[in-house]
C-alpha cells in the first residue's frame, strides 16, 4: 500500500514537472520576438552603438580617403550591425555633397563629388515624384535624407539611373548638360560643396565615376544608399529608419 502511494506521488511529481515545462515553454514563445527579428531592425541599436568605443573604432576602410566624422561613423555602423545585409553601399555626405561607394565587406571602392539638390533639408515634399520640373519651387529642391534601398532602371528618357527613392523622384544618374546657365559640369570640379548644389534633387555623377564605379557595383543588383543629413544628427535619422528600407517595384518614372 504504502509502495503504490510511492508511486502513485511519483507520478503526480512527474505530471507536474511536465505540464510546467510546458507552460513555461509557451510563456517564453510569447515573450521572445520570432526567430530573427532582431537581425531585422538593427536600427534599434544605432544610439547604443553611438555611445560605445566601436563607434570610432575603423570597421570601415576608407583607405586613407578624407572624410567627415560622421560619414565615417555611419560606415563603422553598418559594417558592426551588418545593417548593408551584406549588399554594397554608399555613403552620401550631403555637407561635403560627395559619395563614396563601398564593397560589402566595407571596403571603399572608390569617392567622387557629386551634383545635389539646390536646396538645403533633409525631406521631400509630398507628391513631389509626380510633378513636372517646371512646378518644383526652389525651396523645394531637396535631396532626402535617410537609408535606401536602391535599385537600377531606366528613368522617362530610357537612360540607365539607379533609383535611390522612387516615390520623390531621386536617383543617382550621369551629369548632363540641362541649362548651360547652371554650368554643371564647371560646378563638379569646384572645391567648394556650396557650388555643387545645384539639381532639382538627384544626385548628378561624374560620367566617368558613374559608367566605372556606380554602375558596375549597384547598377546591376540592388545596394544600400544611407543619405547623410544636413538639418539633422545623423543617429536621429537613421535609429527611426525602417531596416527593411524602401521598397521599388518599378523601374521607369520621372528623374529630376
Amino acid at each position: 500500500m504504502i509502495l503504490n502511494s510511492v508511486f502513485k506521488r511519483s507520478a503526480e511529481i512527474s505530471a507536474g514537472l511536465k505540464q510546467g515545462l510546458l507552460l513555461g515553454a509557451a510563456a517564453l514563445v510569447l515573450t521572445l520576438p520570432p526567430a530573427g527579428l532582431a537581425t531585422l531592425r538593427p536600427h534599434a541599436s544605432l544610439l547604443a552603438f553611438a555611445d560605445s568605443a566601436a563607434a570610432w573604432r575603423p570597421a570601415a576602410d576608407f583607405a586613407s580617403h578624407p572624410a567627415s566624422d560622421e560619414a565615417r561613423f555611419v560606415a563603422n555602423w553598418v559594417i558592426a550591425s551588418q545593417d548593408n545585409r551584406r549588399l554594397p553601399f554608399v555613403i552620401l555626405d550631403k555637407r561635403e555633397a560627395r559619395v563614396f561607394v563601398f564593397a560589402a565587406n566595407g571596403r571603399l571602392i572608390d569617392t567622387s563629388p557629386v551634383l545635389l539638390g539646390a536646396a538645403v533639408g533633409d525631406d521631400s515634399v509630398a507628391g513631389i515624384g509626380e510633378r513636372p520640373m517646371d512646378h518644383v519651387q526652389p525651396q523645394e529642391r531637396t535631396t532626402p535624407a535617410g537609408r535606401f534601398v536602391s535599385q537600377p532602371g531606366k528613368n522617362a528618357s530610357g537612360e540607365d539611373v539607379v533609383w535611390v527613392d522612387y516615390a520623390a523622384a531621386v536617383s543617382m544618374h550621369r551629369v548632363r548638360l540641362v541649362d548651360p546657365k547652371e554650368r554643371r559640369f564647371e560646378r563638379l570640379a569646384s572645391p567648394d560643396p556650396a557650388q555643387r548644389r545645384i539639381s532639382y534633387g538627384c544626385i548628378n555623377i561624374p560620367v566617368a565615376f558613374f559608367e566605372s564605379v556606380i554602375w558596375p557595383v549597384i547598377g546591376a543588383a540592388r545596394g544600400v544608399v544611407y543619405v547623410l543629413p544636413e538639418t539633422k544628427a545623423a543617429r536621429e535619422v537613421f535609429a527611426r529608419t525602417d531596416a527593411a528600407g524602401a521598397s521599388l517595384s518599378r523601374t521607369n518614372g520621372p528623374n529630376l
